[in-house]
């Protein structure tokens, strides 16, 4: 058993969040302690979870079939989804979460196949949700439109 502790301040909640859901969603969970310090604007939650060693199984993950994308995709397409899929990398490590929490190959892909233009076309993709297309809607409409992202990730 291994124990591992996420603080989460009230300000700027979002970050600790996905981190902390991204942690429970790859491993085998076994307990969750739950604090709370209340300290006016500098109040946080305390998580300490307790977990078993490793990631979860294969057998008790979703199975889904790999996908290969260069073969679904038209080539331009393609190009379009490696450009995003780098984006999408460099984005989840600068902000130090797993990757498919920014947009998963799946998400990915649809958003290059309907040729997305749009905030409001992007919340249309399953799990394009408000905050993630807050976060990152601008950055995925510029790479649509050939545009290569000359700034660093936004942080939240």
């Amino acid at each position: 058993m291994q124990l591992k502790i996420f603080i989460i301040p009230i300000k700027n909640v979002s970050e600790a969040e996905v981190e902390l859901n991204g942690f429970l969603r790859g491993h085998r969970v076994l307990a969750v302690k739950k604090e709370f310090a209340s300290d006016g604007e500098n109040s946080f939650g305390t998580f300490c979870v307790e977990y078993l060693d490793g990631s979860v199984a294969s057998s008790d993950r979703r199975r889904v079939p790999k996908v290969d994308y260069k073969e679904v995709l038209k080539p331009e397409e393609f190009e379009v989804f490696s450009r995003l899929r780098d984006w999408r990398k460099t984005t989840a490590d600068s902000k130090g979460v797993p990757v498919y929490t920014v947009f998963t190959n799946e998400q990915l892909s649809k958003i290059v196949q309907h040729k997305i233009g749009s905030k409001k076309a992007l919340q249309e993709i399953e799990g394009g949700g408000e905050a993630r297309i807050k976060k990152y809607g601008d950055a995925v409409l510029r790479l649509m439109t050939g545009e290569k992202e000359t700034s660093a990730p936004e942080k939240t």
